[in-house]
C-alpha cells in the first residue's frame, strides 16, 4: 500500500473497495466478491489505465498446486467463480482485472 501512496503515476486506488456480486458455486447462494485492490494509474505510455487487482499465493491459482485437500479444493472452485465474475464485470466497465501473486509482487 505503501507503494500506491508513493508510486507517482498512480492516480487513485482503493483497498476492498468494490463489490461485485456472484453466485457462490458451492451454496448457490448469490453474494458479493471484493477484490483486494482499485488502482488508477498512468503507464509508460501516457495512457490511463483502470484495474481491478486480487492477490493470492500461485498455490491458489493453479488447479495441479491445490493438492487433494478438499478445503483448498473448494477455495479453488468458489475463486475461480470469483474471478469469473470479476473479469465479466470489468470487461463491463471498461476495467481491466488481473490476478498476482508473490512471483508477481517480490522479485528475489
Amino acid at each position: 500500500m505503501r507503494f500506491c501512496d508513493t508510486n507517482p503515476s498512480i492516480l487513485k486506488w482503493a483497498s476492498e473497495a468494490i463489490q461485485i456480486p456472484y453466485k457462490d458455486p458451492l451454496t448457490g447462494k448469490s453474494t458479493v466478491y471484493v477484490p483486494d485492490f482499485f488502482i488508477q494509474y498512468v503507464d509508460k505510455q501516457g495512457r490511463m489505465l483502470t484495474e481491478l487487482i486480487e492477490i493470492k499465493p500461485s498455490s491458489q491459482q493453479i488447479l495441479e498446486r491445490v493438492g487433494k485437500n478438499k478445503f483448498n479444493q473448494m477455495q479453488f472452485v468458489k475463486n475461480q467463480a470469483k474471478w469469473a465474475a470479476a473479469g465479466a464485470w470489468c470487461k463491463q466497465q471498461g476495467l481491466r482485472f488481473r490476478i498476482l501473486n508473490e512471483n508477481d509482487i517480490f522479485h528475489v
